[in-house]
């Protein structure tokens, strides 16, 4: 008996001894398994700490003057800024950004397709002009209008014209007469219901802009074809404006009779009609829309084809960099010199319909 109890001690000390060696081993594995997992995660944070922003000097952008140059200058200063700090989030550091108003819409297309200027914010009609060496990313928005017939009498019939609440891809661009004696004589007839006759037109001193400008010539030359079968070059007396400030500025002086305008381009010379152009009564009094065009498509924000900078990941920064400063109050304040209220990605087939308005215009040179 005494025998058995002894055989059943040792037995007993020998599994305390194997339970004591597991749980030693089982603390020894732990242990190198935290230094392994300490160690690597060391790696991590010494190669997350290895990627640094890439560097780039300066990046180059070029404003179209659809506003007077030095007002587009003084509002998109801030946008300076607002880039270099989105760009360096997304693995960028801009150290210069350097912004132009081209002398018309051609000057900025040309160095696009040149690469002198990287980034352009430029009309439809300009970017399909130039796609061979400019791309487009994205698109702007902007708030639709509370008028958005095509009839003219209605926008005479609800004046003035106000922004609405619903965002728009497209705007449309206008006829506008102004306060001279013909001016004021073509826009009665149309108030009174009556057609236009080419004769009307024709006699009338007009103000476009650049030939690649989609409101200021293209869709109103289509319009002037879809209803005359004539186009701008077959009127008498047309003016090249520089800019559309100008052009109201002639237009209240009473050198013009006629522009051609963005749809809302009143609102935005609505003060200065009164204030800088001395003009006794509103714009709104004084103006009249005698042809609306059809819907054109926004502006672009486009990238040369030929910068240096541009490979498909500076290209997707730069998008949503655009995107994310037009969220910001700060960023609305700076695109809303051009009525933009915010970007959506775009391709180059979104421009096929102004690819077409730029084959018709063409045609009726």
């Amino acid at each position: 008996m005494l025998k058995k109890a002894l055989v059943l001690l040792m037995m007993a000390f020998a599994l305390v001894i194997l339970a004591a060696c597991g749980d030693s081993e089982k603390d020894s594995s732990k242990e190198t398994n935290n230094k392994s997992t300490e160690s690597a995660k060391g790696n991590d944070t010494a190669g997350e700490s290895e990627k640094t922003n890439e560097t780039i000097d300066s990046l180059s952008i070029g404003f179209v003057p659809s506003r007077e140059p030095e007002e587009i200058i003084t509002a998109t200063e801030p946008l300076k800024d607002l880039l270099k700090t989105e760009l360096a989030t997304l693995g960028y550091d801009v150290k210069n950004v350097d912004i132009t108003v081209g002398t018309n819409y051609e000057a900025v297309g040309e160095g696009l397709s040149a690469g002198t200027i990287d980034i352009g914010l430029i009309p439809g009609g300009t970017y399909v002009l130039y796609d061979d060496g400019a791309e487009v990313i994205l698109t702007a928005t902007r708030a639709g209008l509370t008028n958005d017939s095509d009839n003219p009498k209605d926008w005479n019939d609800n004046k003035p014209t106000d922004a609405s609440d619903q965002q728009v891809t497209y705007y449309r661009s206008l006829l506008i007469a102004g306060p001279s004696e013909k001016g004021q004589a073509l826009a009665a007839k149309v108030n009174n219901g009556e057609e236009l006759t080419w004769d009307d037109l024709n006699n009338a001193s007009w103000a476009v802009m650049s030939s690649s400008s989609p409101a200021g010539y293209i869709y109103p030359a289509i319009w002037l074809g879809e209803h005359y079968d004539q186009t701008i070059t077959d009127l008498s007396h047309v003016f090249q404006a520089d800019s559309y400030g100008s052009a109201f500025a002639r237009l209240a002086a009473e050198q013009i009779d006629v522009l051609v305008a963005y749809a809302d381009a009143r609102r935005d010379n609505a003060e200065a009609w009164e204030k800088d152009f001395n003009r006794s009564s509103s714009i709104w009094d004084e103006t009249n829309v005698i042809g609306v065009t059809p819907g054109i498509y926004n502006d672009t924000v486009s990238v040369s084809k030929n910068s240096d900078l541009m490979n498909d990941d500076f290209k997707t920064a730069i998008q949503t960099a655009f995107m994310n400063i037009a969220k910001t109050e700060a960023g609305k304040e700076v695109i809303s010199i051009y009525n933009h209220e915010g970007y959506q990605e775009a391709t180059s087939s979104d421009y096929d319909n102004e690819r077409k308005a730029q084959e018709m215009a063409r045609s009726l040179q």
